[in-house]
């Protein structure tokens, strides 16, 4: 049976762009209908951010357990090797994604939005009709919110299958395999090559570029680099994923050097970790009249698509593609949409690698700043002087706080931070590039001791040169 909606607003798509906006447009006493092909929470919370931080999670403990067995550590001791069981693992992890799935349902339950699950397919900008389970609905609104946020990226030649995962697959499989090759050492192929060696896989990475984790500048990287060596994880640079192979001999990667010297990477499985693309197929965009910026949709500073009252948000405009940029330009449209003023001006967004270590970055490295005309001075403090760190055994791993700001008025352009547990410290490290702070606020303000947040100020003495503890 055929059903007609009427509403406001419409809000394509359910993750963390799409149903932050929709709540916030609900707030604001705004009638609004979200729609959902997918489970709600969409890629971060379904296949992507969360359950892989809870396998990262879940690999972490079962390392550190393995530290113990024997002659122990920290005065703990075990006499057997702890068992590892992936599928529970998996089964746990489900657990963590299903409750806040549910918990997304009950908040747009609670801001009175209709969520629709189907997939939309529009015949112009404010028109669409969702197949459902139980039929089609015909959807026309005053307002469209497009957050149909990305999807994997793959090679050609090495399709996806049994044998060759996206991140997708990586975080659904019951059994580790003993040799797996990741192709891709960007956030994604780390993450998650990482977490599988740790949890007991062969693990190798080929990488097209001359260097891991682009996004991140070389000295931040040393100690990843320094782990991955300890651990004896092979990183193939300058080096292209040509075909998988299947003979006699078992399964292999072939892979290209830059001299275009062939050679094979044995393998139980592949993931391929080569990057996102925006979400623009198979739902009508084509139909819907706005203006592209390449692959993405552009948009204004407020998030208006070319069309009168389309607009979009997450990765379908554009990078960073990160969850939490999408929920900030969700809850500003909906205001626009309520009538405030507002635009998407944001001085810096933090980005997080949750790699061994982790990495943090937000605002300008200092050779960005300087390639901007900048001059800039530089503070660091190292987690080895911090207590806490000490303490929780990762001071250790050459991890630092850096704060860079400029030379004539100290306003700090940029906090990067690599260590165990610095992802906590992004939030502080966007609120002072947000609030204009200058190394006299960071130095100046208290923290906690002990604490790893300690670091921060001191990074900002070193650049005032009077660091206490360094």
């Amino acid at each position: 049976m055929s059903e007609t909606i009427e509403t406001q607003v419409l809000v394509v798509g359910g993750g963390p762009g799409g149903y932050v906006a929709a709540i916030r447009c609900g707030q604001l006493g705004l009638k609004t209908t979200i729609v959902e092909a997918d489970r709600l929470g969409g890629t971060c919370l379904i296949r992507g951010c969360i359950p892989s931080k809870a396998l990262i999670h879940v690999a972490g403990k079962y390392e550190s357990m393995l530290a113990h067995v024997g002659a122990g550590k920290l005065g703990i001791k075990l006499d057997h090797a702890p068992q590892f069981d992936l599928g529970q693992a998996v089964d746990w992890k489900e657990t963590v994604v299903d409750k806040l799935n549910g918990g997304v349902g009950a908040l747009l339950k609670r801001a009175k939005v209709r969520a629709v699950h189907g997939k939309a397919v529009f015949a112009d900008a404010k028109n669409c009709t969702v197949e459902t389970a139980d039929g089609d609905v015909q959807i026309s609104a005053q307002h469209v919110i497009l957050a149909t946020g990305s999807v994997v990226a793959g090679i050609p030649s090495i399709p996806f299958g049994e044998h060759v995962w996206s991140s997708t697959e990586a975080l659904l499989q019951r059994e580790l395999p003993k040799k797996l090759v990741v192709i891709g050492a960007g956030y994604i192929g780390m993450e998650l090559g990482m977490a599988y060696a740790r949890m007991g896989s062969e693990v190798v990475f080929v990488e097209a570029l001359d260097r891991i984790l682009t996004l991140f500048d070389r000295p931040l990287l040393k100690p990843v680099e320094q782990w991955l060596k300890q651990h004896r994880i092979p990183v193939h640079l300058n080096t292209r994923a040509q075909r998988l192979i299947e003979d006699g001999n078992g399964r292999a990667l072939e892979v290209a050097a830059a001299d275009g010297t062939l050679s094979t990477l044995p393998c139980d499985k592949v993931l391929v970790a080569v990057g996102r693309r925006p979400a623009t197929q198979g739902w009508g965009l084509e139909r819907m009249a706005v203006d592209m910026n390449g692959p993405f949709v552009k948009v204004d500073e407020r998030c208006h698509t070319s069309m009168r009252n389309v607009w979009a948000i997450g990765d379908l405009v554009g990078e960073p593609m990160l969850a939490h940029k999408a929920s900030a330009q969700g809850e500003m449209v909906a205001e626009i949409i309520a009538g405030q003023r507002r635009s998407f001006n944001p001085v810096a967004i933090a980005a997080v690698c949750f790699t061994e270590p982790e990495l943090v970055g937000c605002g300008l490295s200092p050779d960005e700043a300087k390639a901007q005309g900048i001059d800039v001075i530089v503070g660091q403090f190292p987690f080895a002087a911090n207590g806490r760190s000490l303490a929780m055994e990762s001071g250790t791993d050459g991890g630092f706080v850096r704060v860079t700001a400029r030379a004539d008025n100290h306003v700090v352009v940029g906090i990067h931070a690599v260590g165990a547990h610095v992802s906590e410290l992004s939030g502080e490290f966007a609120l002072a590039l947000e609030m204009g702070a200058r190394l006299e606020d960071l130095s100046g303000t208290i923290h906690v001791h002990p604490t790893m947040t300690e670091t921060l100020p001191e990074a900002a003495l070193a650049a005032l040169g009077h660091a206490i503890h360094a």
